[in-house]
């Protein structure tokens, strides 16, 4: 008998990066984030089905079910990109609702096509499709795949299908940018990891590799070629995240290692890029701008989000003791243990762009002399903990990961493929 809810070391791996992402932006936004009562109601209502959703969609063990679930996370936090109601907000909203309604409708073709090609299986329970993977029609699963990566794919924000996601981080207040980026990201991922397992099994991982090899470099080229043009921080900060995808991307599509290396990249990715829209929330409310030309000097203005800003940044960037410098270097041993040592080039040159483009500007932020002299502006303690919190928890990962964490962390690889 299948159960609609299960729990494996897959989905244990992305609850975790969920539930402290979580905990993290609670503490930072506290319970009167809103300016009346009647609006603190509704914001922390639609958060609170916001977080059930995403729980719904990594618990969920069919995949109909799932599709559901991902759907709702799209309802929900739409409300929340949208809070302030301004413009930019509002266009960004229904920018992000058209393109992830057309993508969880190509995903929807995808279900009924493997439906098409499984025949008698008729379940849409992982556990039934795993079972009876060789009996899929091979034709059907291979134009199913596609259409739900693609799918999927939007929501995760893998390149070329991730336009939706600069707007709407940008314009998002930054406890919900936190969400979206460390957490939502991960649900849309967690599905096509399933399916990754099904096509696995069903002789069909060559397909796979060549999919998401293809979205992964182009995720991180996009990124090193729009890196350099960014002049909102927020804006940069949602790049990264397409280019953090893409690295999980190319980690899942060369197998072994790189599995491994993509899975340690979801989890201390989360704890990182939360930890960086966070802080960003404490640049806005110190310059009331988004603007990096606008933003100097932030060193005298609040040492300690300077400061925040600055090791989040190396952190993200994969800089020792970064904990993304241990899953990129598997990913890269696993690009030469392949063979493909073209493609591993090309990708440490695109993510060398990347490290320079976005230094230059947190550098550039922290320490360009303003003409005035700066006053220093202190801060309430709770919007400082949580990021603190954060960039300690991936620091210690990067210096010292625990054997429980990579005990669970490999029995997840081993589910995928």
């Amino acid at each position: 008998m299948n159960n609609y809810f299960v729990l494996d070391s897959l989905n244990i791996l992305f609850l975790i990066a969920l539930v402290v992402v979580t905990v993290c932006v609670m503490f930072y936004q506290g319970f009167n984030y809103c300016k009346n009562a009647k609006e603190n109601l509704k914001y922390y209502s639609i958060f609170f089905l916001f977080f059930l959703s995403m729980v719904g969609a990594l618990l969920s063990n069919h995949l109909g079910l799932t599709w559901v679930f991902v759907e709702a996370t799209t309802l929900t936090s739409a409300y929340l990109i949208m809070l302030h109601k301004s413009k930019n907000s509002l266009e960004a909203t229904w920018k992000y609702v058209f393109l992830c309604s057309i993508g969880i409708s190509l995903a929807f073709v995808g279900i009924i096509l493997l439906l098409i090609g499984s025949g008698s299986v008729n379940s849409l329970f992982y556990n039934d499709l795993y079972a009876n993977a060789a009996a899929i029609n091979p034709f059907w699963l291979k134009l199913s795949f596609i259409f739900i990566l693609i799918g999927f794919g939007t929501k995760a924000g893998f390149a070329p299908v991730h336009s939706w996601l600069p707007d709407a981080h940008a314009e998002a207040p930054s406890p919900v940018s936190a969400m979206l980026s460390a957490t939502l990201l991960n649900s849309a991922v967690l599905v096509i990891l399933r399916l990754v397992k099904l096509m696995s099994l069903a002789g069909l991982g060559h397909t796979v590799q060549v999919l998401m090899l293809t979205m992964g470099l182009l995720s991180i080229f996009i990124t090193a070629v729009y890196v350099y043009r960014i002049k909102n921080y927020k804006r940069m900060l949602a790049y990264s995240s397409v280019e953090n995808m893409g690295i999980i991307s190319i980690g899942i599509a060369l197998g072994s290692l790189g599995t491994i290396g993509a899975l340690i990249h979801v989890l201390c990715h989360s704890l990182i890029k939360s930890s960086l829209f966070l802080t960003s929330g404490n640049i806005l409310h110190l310059y009331n701008t988004k603007e990096v030309d606008e933003v100097k000097d932030l060193v005298s203005k609040n040492k300690c989000t300077s400061w925040l800003w600055l090791l989040g940044a190396m952190l993200i960037l994969a800089i020792p003791p970064s904990p993304l410098f241990l899953s990129e270097f598997l990913i890269i041993k696993q690009f030469l243990l392949n063979g493909q040592v073209v493609l591993c080039v090309v990708t440490v040159l695109l993510l060398t762009i990347i490290l320079f483009g976005i230094m230059n500007t947190v550098l550039k932020m922290n320490y360009t002399t303003n003409n005035n002299e700066t006053e220093p502006v202190k801060l309430p303690i709770s919007n400082y903990i949580p990021q603190i919190f954060l960039i300690a928890t991936a620091i210690v990962l990067g210096i010292y990961m625990p054997n429980g964490l990579f005990e669970l962390i490999k029995n997840a690889g081993g589910i995928i493929w």
